[in-house]
């Protein structure tokens, strides 16, 4: 005959109240708006529930209001890592109103955002992140507060849109290679409102230099396998170039391998600037010069616009911008005399 142990209550609201000393009501509002808290009672709350080890309830909290404390954020490829800081951004700011963020990814296409953001509003999320090309069409009458992350060809007419700016960002890399004395310069672009505005950015500054840019790979994708065939086409048709400039880090790895293939090193060779400052950027291997997008920062400042949104902040839809920042380190140098 076997002999089993009772599981142990799972603690209640009721259990937090009492011990935090407060009402069941108090510890459901800590839950739901914290801001309408006191910290004194609030930390009161939150000390019980780590010492209970309680759980709220979503499905709970959900029938008692009319929110999902749910946010949807529309990505359109797990592979830029982009994301991931975009991601951190928003939940640091998210997280502190008890909201938790459900991802969808989607690959390029009007259908197919409209596909997962439709997905999304289907689980009757808050609010909309929109961090992929959506064509305004595709994303109109959402019925819930929208705002779109970094610069994309297609924008809701009733949504905020908050980026990088990355036409300073664009011109950032060129006044660094023209400034190291490079006349000579490739530049790897692709699809997508990013990769146009850092492209405009960057030739406008060049041909203000009186330098014509060689741009290759507008009409393509941004992976690190279109950064290398891009390099290499440069490398091949103009073994000139003394610097490449990649509309973000992964492309910028690409071109990292097509020198190499060639025989050729970087920065010695060929200078390489990316975009983005991702993790691939910031390892002591590589130690990629890159353009900082501080996502990190537009992932918070899309958030505040959301809450405001979502609590009835009636407000024209707004444009903003983060300044970039030029992170210098070991993959640009002065080009060979």
């Amino acid at each position: 005959m076997s002999m089993s142990t009772p599981q142990a209550r799972r603690p209640t609201i009721y259990d937090v109240a009492q011990l935090a000393g407060v009402s069941p009501s108090l510890v459901s509002l800590v839950l739901q708006n914290p801001g309408k808290v006191s910290g004194k009672r609030r930390e009161a709350v939150r000390a019980a529930i780590a010492e209970l080890g309680y759980r709220p309830s979503r499905a709970a909290t959900t029938l008692a209001s009319s929110r999902t404390k749910s946010i949807g954020l529309v990505i359109d490829d797990y592979r830029n890592l982009w994301f991931v800081d975009l991601l951190r951004g928003l939940e640091s700011v998210l997280s502190d109103h008890g909201y938790q963020v459900t991802l969808a990814d989607s690959r390029p296409g009007e259908n197919r955002v409209k596909e997962a953001a439709d997905g999304l509003l289907a689980m009757h999320v808050d609010g909309l992140v929109i961090a992929a090309e959506p064509g305004a069409a595709a994303l109109s009458g959402t019925g819930v507060p929208t705002v779109v992350a970094g610069w994309r060809n297609g924008v809701p007419d009733d949504a905020d849109l908050i980026t990088n700016d990355d036409d300073a960002g664009g011109a950032m890399a060129a006044d660094h290679l023209l400034g190291l004395g490079h006349r000579r310069i490739g530049h790897l672009s692709g699809l997508g409102g990013a990769a146009a505005h850092r492209r405009d950015g960057f030739q406008g500054r060049l041909r203000e230099a009186g330098v014509e840019p060689l741009i290759v790979g507008e009409e393509g994708d941004t992976t690190e396998e279109d950064g290398y065939a891009s390099a290499c086409w440069i490398l091949d048709h103009h073994p000139e170039t003394t610097a490449i400039f990649a509309a973000n880090d992964t492309m910028a790895l690409g071109a990292l391998g097509a020198i190499k293939a060639r025989g050729l090193a970087a920065p010695a060779d060929v200078s390489v600037i990316g975009y983005d400052n991702s993790a691939l950027a910031k390892s002591r291997y590589l130690e990629l010069t890159s353009v900082d997008n501080r996502s990190d920062v537009v992932g918070a400042e899309v958030a505040r616009a959301l809450l405001n949104r979502i609590q009835g902040a009636a407000q024209v839809p707004q444009r903003t911008l983060i300044d970039p920042i030029l992170l210098v380190r070991g993959t640009t140098v002065a080009p060979r005399s």
